[in-house]
């Protein structure tokens, strides 16, 4: 199969969890033997139009990344590169929409992969861009109910999750200092608050707790819990490579999630998939509820007393280091599932 990826910017302008959500797909169906090639504005040097890595035809639509000029030139560049299906992305709006009026005119069906609606965008273009897809995928439920209010049919829209490597989950060792973590870039929606409230309230117990990442909001976390008089008893690690987050994942019992914004709750899964307990609390603009509903090693609340109330509650639950059940989270998984979309749209069955 031969698949273009239409996205003005690419990783190489600067990543972002949809850019690497894109080139994760991208790469895999590479792996995979498929063609693929990635239309977006150039971010490699010198003035070829062309730039190949990991598998990966990246070609030149413009120079500069404007999306009115890219939409215009886009409907040439779909001519040229013949793809069986194109997968575009929903931010910026424009090249999308270019995207689906090419596919209109050379019968190709376009998947739109719908990451989350951005401040800066258009709600008009979200609307045309929604309904003009034939296929609209989402990493969410949450995601799903916006994407339906802009006017897609829901029988054309379908949720294809973020993915963890469960290779890597069960291959790496075990860290089991903590018995709870936190792990989340700590900006302004990262609510560490609650977590650390729900801690407090459990003074008069023994428990050790980690904050896993890094941000803007560090500082402020950091005073946080030396004011709650808890300093002593969690550790604030900072940024950590991936295997070493696995390894204390893998050891630790419960993992929180309370912030109050998530397109997905990335590390939550990564979390859940070496065996943690999960408690989340819930919060309108976030999806991390969507996995531990129903699960019996997942709990929802809605503040920190209940939060401390959990942590008590899930303790006599069993430790474990690998939660099989998120094993149809993998990466090769869900891979499968956009090409089960591609397939569905282009005939190809």
């Amino acid at each position: 199969m031969r698949v273009a990826f239409v996205s003005l910017l690419a990783p190489g302008h600067g990543d972002t969890p949809a850019r690497a959500r894109t080139r994760r797909v991208a790469r895999g169906l590479a792996d995979r033997g498929h063609e693929v090639v990635w239309l977006c504005a150039r971010w490699w040097g010198g003035d070829h139009g062309v730039f190949e890595e990991e598998g990966i035809e990246y070609r030149s639509v413009t120079a500069d990344p404007s999306p009115t000029g890219f939409a215009a030139r886009l409907p040439l560049a779909l001519r040229r590169a013949d793809p069986d299906v194109v997968h575009a992305v929903n931010s910026p709006p424009t090249p999308g929409l270019g995207a689906a009026v090419a596919g209109t005119l050379t019968r190709t069906p376009v998947v739109v992969d719908w990451w989350r609606d951005h401040p800066a965008d258009a709600a008009r273009r979200y609307r045309l861009l929604a309904r003009g897809a034939d296929a609209v995928t989402t990493p969410s439920r949450t995601t799903k109910t916006r994407v339906r209010e802009h006017g897609a049919d829901g029988d054309d829209v379908r949720v294809v999750p973020e993915s963890v490597d469960f290779d890597l989950v069960e291959s790496v060792g075990v860290d089991d200092r903590f018995d709870a973590v936190y792990a989340r870039r700590l900006d302004r929606h990262a609510n560490v608050e609650t977590f650390l409230l729900g801690l407090a309230e459990l003074r008069g117990r023994d428990w050790t707790a980690a904050v896993v990442g890094d941000g803007p909001e560090r500082e402020r976390v950091e005073a946080t819990a030396s004011d709650l008089r808890i300093d002593d008893r969690v550790s604030f690690l900072g940024d950590l490579p991936r295997r070493e987050r696995v390894a204390l994942f893998k050891g630790t019992h419960v993992v929180a999630a309370t912030a109050t914004w998530e397109t997905f709750a990335t590390e939550l899964l990564w979390a859940l998939a070496c065996g943690c307990v999960g408690l989340v609390e819930y919060q309108a603009d976030s999806s991390a509820h969507e996995l531990v509903e129903g699960r019996e090693r997942g709990r929802l609340v809605t503040s920190p007393a209940e939060l401390a109330d959990e942590f008590v509650a899930v303790g006599g639950l069993e430790r474990k280091s690998i939660d099989r059940d998120f094993a149809s989270y993998d990466h090769d998984a869900v891979l499968d599932r956009y090409v089960e979309a591609y397939r569905g749209l282009s005939g190809d069955e």
